[in-house]
């Protein structure tokens, strides 16, 4: 694509149709922009219209375009298209810093981000430069472009907070510190001058405060791997500063809005922060500052209101007094009994109370409620940091701490009982109290795993909880019944089992409630509960003790998920799967029901998938009723395919591309319950499954192999009668796995079986081909993964094929080719095969070539018979060898940027691991004491010499055990 104003004009109008709201201009115009993406140009285009055009919606557009276009193709991988050209990336780099600074904001976002995505892959090697530029700007004076740069360098350096220490993280780090450190601090001390100058000047205040917000972002993630010498050198600058801006108050500042934090609360939450860095990590230099630092914050929380717009703020505030509490060297702040009582009083009672914004977020944003109450991503509310510091003060006052807050639990569930209508809140705020108390210990598998002694939580259970649950009104009061649900849910571990099976029936009930977080909570507590193990490993509830309720659960569960709000809701729907999964054949009865109304469910999100935690656990009940009802009934596989394949067809026929690896699992399991012949219907498909078009996206890739194994496992002579001609099609998606680093195990599982299923004679013209393949490979890019799979392959092969047609072949490629094979590859890698399957073939495989294989015993290779069977003793008695070359790096398929689908494994729709041996040979070295017996019959003495005078005595004595079990002798 060349850069002329004819280009620029069409790409505009496409652009403007990827805005259309009416899909039949939309997608075609999409699908337009991603056939083009790889042309040389193509995002000096889209920067050209950033800078050029007139439209200020084209603009964005092209902003937005090219950000999502950076990130899904910047990163080289290794094995797959490189979709930007090296002149283009020179390009790109060399302007993009400029028309960031110089865009308006919106824009800017757009740009920066881009540029960190960039910076990600090329900073620092490959783009040095990057870091000057960006610093020089500081000198500009125009804080727009300042901000663009601080922007951009905090989306560049917060990686620092979460990598995990590496020689190059540091030696990057330094690289950032020597050039950036010491501008920003000057940029840091000139930013306050300037804002004392301006201090009567808002619009002046609001810019500079903009600034100082994302150099206290910039300081935590320069600070966090280590205390940096420069920052500790100029502790004093940053650190007065801090306490400066912690007890600054501008009414300038202040906003009227209750709900969005202002400048001057992001700016003092991100410096209690910084604080709490420093106390946890650097604690012994930071010391001097502390006392100043709690003092600071102590007030900071006595005095800020209950807004929402304070909440980071306040969380950020508790938690660096959690933090600093539960250091050893610190704890004699917080000894003195009044201490405490103020701490419980002035922060953590009332920051757990339940206010109107949450009662709002309860009932009207049920959805962002539950993920910040259930999954922990509560993380900035005041409730959970009010939590974190109680956990905190319990470490060394657990006693103190106890006595005061069992005083107030007592009050407020005294308050609640005078007028429960009105006084609900204390309840409430009591539960939660409780519950932060006995929580010393948690995990999402089994709830609270630790507690303190000191709160009786079944007497609680019983007193408080219990009569909530027990209530006949299943609407009235959601928060506490929420609250009683999800105590259950927490101290699961801790309630005897006898009072959880007197909650089941209630928490079966409250499946029906209106609230959507009630009935999330109730769904999410069976679901819970349902994988609690029992003392021996079977699930702590029995399907017998749960076979009276099946029906209502059942029942309840489907129901739920037609209550407004719930249609799409992936707690109810995973506790359908666990509820399949726990009672088994129980629900064979109401099978027909179920799978209507999952396929009905299907077929509605498939219109527009929206929540894949939801689609993941639809399918995997899917797999549950199919698995369930043929294990005991293979036919019944024939009305699941009835039921299913005219969802799956319209899936597949619409390209729904997040669905279809779920359909090619689904297929594949009742695929390979059929027993016979594959039915007509998986025959017309296959020709379609061979479309190059499938195998381009990653995350069709293993369910696809996988369905194509199921074919041949079941229809080989199918195939091989009726559609030998599609056999190099198999063969050539063999050939394109193969080629990738990423994916050639696939391409080895689809070759093994298509040696062990396919008859000879509709392999034999291609055993060749199929062999150099796999040596170009080798030669080209040896990667220990692609080793192991291929001396599987190898020894599958000789076992189908027999020792001297894989001897044969290697020697028709090239002389002697075979010794180098067994001298270079088997013998010194046969240790690195794992798996037990795989290990058995690899032993029966070299069995064979050492006892079928005549050139081993009378020609050159003869030498290498006893290294050989020295390798073969070795895998059977050595440990594996794991070791991998320090230059092989593997790229996980979910570690691929960009906006494909990754694969998805359903655990329900699991493979058997197919052993291809089977029966034939159950004690690989009992065989090989059989076949060395043999050998030796055939050719008297040579065996036993060969063995004596080269084997080492260790492997010596394991053979002479293999032949005592064998009850054989060598002759």
């Amino acid at each position: 694509m060349e850069l002329s104003e004819a280009n620029l004009q069409a790409l505009t109008e496409y652009l403007r149709k990827t805005l259309d709201p009416d899909p039949a201009v939309r997608r075609p115009a999409e699908k337009y922009l991603e056939s083009v993406e790889g042309n040389q140009n193509y995002p000096l285009l889209l920067l050209t219209l950033v800078e050029r055009s007139q439209d200020n919606v084209i603009k964005v557009c092209s902003s937005v375009t090219f950000k999502n276009y950076i990130k899904r193709n910047w990163r080289i991988i290794e094995d797959e298209p490189n979709n930007i050209c090296e002149a283009d990336r020179i390009a790109i780099k060399s302007s993009i810093v400029n028309l960031m600074l110089s865009s308006p904001e919106q824009i800017q976002k757009q740009l920066s981000d881009a540029i960190s995505i960039i910076g990600r892959e090329d900073f620092p090697q490959k783009w040095p430069n990057l870091l000057t530029e960006m610093v020089n700007r500081f000198q500009s004076g125009d804080f727009h472009v300042i901000n663009g740069v601080l922007h951009t360098a905090h989306s560049l350096f917060k990686r620092y907070r979460h990598e995990f220490k590496s020689s190059e993280l540091w030696t990057e780090i330094k690289l950032v510190l020597d050039t950036f450190a010491a501008p920003l601090t000057e940029l840091f001390k000139a930013t306050i001058d300037l804002c004392h100058t301006h201090a009567n000047d808002a619009t002046a205040l609001k810019v500079l405060f903009s600034s100082l917000i994302l150099i206290a972002k910039l300081f935590h993630s320069l600070n966090f791997q280590d205390l940096p010498e420069f920052f500790e050198d100029n502790m004093e600058t940053w650190m007065t500063n801090f306490h400066n801006l912690l007890t600054l108050d501008n009414k300038l500042l202040q906003t009227d809005d209750e709900e969005e934090a202002g400048l001057l609360e992001l700016l003092k939450s991100q410096i209690c922060d910084n604080a709490a860095l420093y106390a946890q990590k650097y604690d012994e230099e930071f010391q001097p500052y502390l006392p100043r630092f709690v003092t600071d914050i102590w007030n900071l929380l006595v005095t800020t209101g209950q807004e929402v717009k304070y909440d980071l703020l306040v969380s950020n505030a508790i938690q660096f007094l959690a933090s600093v509490c539960e250091r050893p060297h610190y704890k004699n702040l917080f000894e003195d009994p009044n201490t405490l009582t103020s701490i419980c009083e002035k922060v953590i009672v009332p920051n757990m109370e339940f206010r109107a914004a949450d009662e709002e977020a309860f009932e009207d944003n049920s959805e962002e409620y539950i993920r910040r109450d259930l999954e922990g991503s509560d993380i900035d509310t005041r409730r959970r940091a009010a939590c974190d510091l109680v956990r905190g003060l319990c470490k060394f006052f657990e006693g103190p701490v106890t006595g005061i807050f069992s005083e107030y639990v007592n009050s407020m569930l005294q308050e609640y009982a005078k007028n429960p209508s009105v006084n609900w809140k204390h309840k409430d705020a009591a539960i939660y109290l409780v519950t932060s108390l006995a929580s010393k210990a948690q995990t999402q598998k089994h709830g609270i795993t630790q507690a303190n002694e000191l709160v009786n939580l079944t007497d609680f259970f019983f007193n408080h909880i219990l009569t909530d649950l027990k209530a006949a009104n299943i609407n009235e009061y959601p928060v506490l019944k929420a609250d009683g649900i999800k105590y259950v849910m927490f101290f699961r571990s801790q309630i005897p089992k006898e009072q959880l099976l007197v909650a089941i029936p209630f928490l079966i009930n409250y499946l029906q409630a209106e609230s959507v977080v009630v009935h999330t909570y109730a769904a999410h507590a069976l679901e819970r509960i349902f994988t609690m193990k029992g003392s021996t490993t079977t699930t702590l509830i029995t399907p017998a003790e749960m076979l009276p309720y099946v029906e209502i659960l059942l029942g309840n569960l489907f129901k739920a998920l037609s209550l407004p709000g719930s249609s799409e809701n992936e707690y109810i729907m995973k506790a359908i799967m666990r509820s399949f999964s726990l009672l088994q054949e129980a629900i064979i009865p109401y099978i027909p029901t179920v799978i209507s109304q999952l396929t009905q469910k299907l077929l509605a999100v498939s219109k527009n998938p929206s929540k894949p935690h939801f689609n993941h656990y639809l399918f995997e009940s899917m797999c549950l009723s199919i698995r369930i009802t043929c294990r005991g009934n293979p036919t019944a596989v024939v009305s699941f395919e009835d039921a299913l394949f005219l969802v799956f067809t319209e899936i597949l026929q619409s390209d729904v591309q997040e669905f279809i690896p779920y359909v090619f699992q689904v297929m594949s399991l009742l695929l390979e319950i059929h027993t016979n012949d594959i039915p007509s219907s998986y025959m017309a498909l296959f020709p379609h499954l061979l479309q190059p078009v499938l195998w381009e996206r990653t995350g069709n890739i293993p369910p696809l192999v996988r369905l194509l194994q199921a074919y041949l496992e079941r229809g080989a002579s199918l195939i091989a009668a009726n559609a030998s001609d599609k056999i190099p099609g198999l063969l050539g998606v063999f050939q394109k796995l193969i080629a990738s680093k990423a994916n050639d195990h696939q391409g080895f599982y689809l070759l093994n079986s298509i040696i062990e299923h396919l008859p000879p004679e509709c392999v034999d013209q291609y055993k060749r081909q199929i062999f150099i393949v796999l040596f170009q490979r080798l030669q080209n890019s040896k990667t220990t993964k692609f080793v192991k799979s291929f001396l599987v392959f190898l020894n599958l092969f000789c076992i189908k094929y027999g020792a001297i047609a894989l001897q044969e072949m290697f020697d028709s490629i090239q002389p002697k080719m075979f010794g180098m094979v067994v001298e270079k590859i088997i013998i010194p890698e046969i240790q690195k095969v794992s798996g037990h399957i795989e290990k058995k073939i690899c032993a029966v495989g070299i069995t064979k070539v050492l006892t079928e294989c005549p050139v081993m015993m009378d020609t050159e290779y003869t030498k290498l018979w006893t290294p050989l069977l020295q390798a073969l003793i070795g895998l059977f008695e050595l440990p594996e060898d794991d070791t991998i070359p320090d230059d092989e790096h593997f790229i996980d398929i979910e570690d691929t940027p960009g906006y494909q689908t990754a694969f998805s494994q359903l655990a329900f729709a699991g493979k058997k691991e197919r052993d291809p041996i089977g029966e034939m040979v159950n004690n690989p070295k009992i065989l090989l004491a059989q076949s060395l017996h043999k050998l030796s019959t055939a050719c008297p003495g040579r065996v036993p010499s060969m063995i004596s005078t080269s084997l080492n005595a260790d492997a010596l004595q394991f053979l002479q055990g293999y032949l005592q079990a064998g009850s054989v002798t060598l002759v």
